[in-house]
């Protein structure tokens, strides 16, 4: 069953048919506080997502078989003051950004050592999706979500907004060229967001211009093969375009706790606080960096 929250919860009955135990040795489990759960009017019930992180948690490994220590590397979402804070510090970390979910998924893989995300919920909801989605994914037990930055998003448009946009939905009815983001990217999750609470789709535009980044959705404009499309301020200011702002978004950093307490990141978390860094983001523009640094959530 399922709680209003979405989360998957199980019984007692249930949760030894899924562990393959037996009811007595749960309940064992359970007196002896081993095994995630909790009691609700007078039953014991267990979430599955923590059941899998408890699984996980315990797993041995022979060895020589030991997960292989991923390459110093931040996939997923391009921002211009990380890829700066990522030379400038020093630390050894390199980026490969290719949008949020491609990043997402090359972390879990083990292909990148941290992942660059700001998701956004689909259905057009205002809600803190990083969360939301690292707290969903079981093999995510032994994560930390680090707090980067949040950032200003908007509506670039031509210099000086020659067409007077005020939104989406004006866009819209003007029919106008709307650049977009490749599919898992979190700027196009968020166009996406955006279209749904007005209730519009990407249809409803007269031609889409894909753009694998933010740079790239500004060179369009400039182009003058697109009239407007998502990205952050800072991106804006740095092409020279205008900028029409809709929302203030979380920008985070998600990697593995035994990677966190390492030289690399604990290097880099350092310079997060220093003044440069604050400098810096100051000078993009549309960043608020006082909670750089901190950790968000650990499992």
């Amino acid at each position: 069953m399922q709680n209003g929250a979405g989360l998957e919860l199980l019984t007692t009955a249930e949760a030894a048919t899924y562990l393959r135990l037996r009811e007595r040795k749960l309940y064992e489990l359970i007196a002896e506080r081993q095994i995630p759960c909790t009691k609700v009017t007078g039953k014991w019930l267990f979430s599955r997502a923590d059941l899998d992180r408890w699984l996980l948690a315990g797993m041995a490994r022979p060895p020589g078989l030991a997960p292989a220590e991923p390459p110093p590397i931040v996939g997923g979402s391009h921002d211009p003051l990380l890829q700066w804070a990522l030379a400038e510090s020093r630390a050894g970390l390199a980026i490969l950004p290719e949008g949020s979910q491609a990043g997402y998924q090359r972390f879990l893989k083990g292909e990148v050592v941290a992942a660059a995300i700001h998701f956004h919920a689909l259905d057009g909801r205002q809600s803190d999706a990083n969360l939301e989605v690292v707290r969903q994914e079981p093999s995510l037990y032994d994560a930390v979500l680090l707090g980067f930055a949040a950032r200003e998003q908007g509506l670039l448009v031509a210099p000086g907004n020659p067409l007077g946009l005020t939104g989406l939905s004006q866009a819209q009815q003007q029919r106008l060229r709307l650049a977009v983001r490749p599919d898992g990217a979190g700027a196009q999750q968020l166009l996406l967001s955006l279209l749904r609470r007005e209730d519009l789709t990407l249809a409803d535009f007269s031609r889409t211009e894909l753009a694998p980044t933010g740079p790239d959705v500004a060179q369009a404009i400039r182009a003058e093969r697109a009239d407007c499309g998502i990205a952050t301020r800072a991106v804006a200011s740095a092409a020279g375009v205008g900028f029409l702002p809709l929302c203030l978004e979380r920008f985070d950093l998600l990697l593995r706790q035994r990677d966190y307490f390492r030289p690399p990141w604990q290097h880099l978390v350092t310079f997060l606080g220093d003044a440069r860094f604050a400098a810096q983001a100051n000078e993009l523009g549309g960043f608020d960096v006082s909670a750089a640094g901190q950790v968000r959530w650990a499992p």
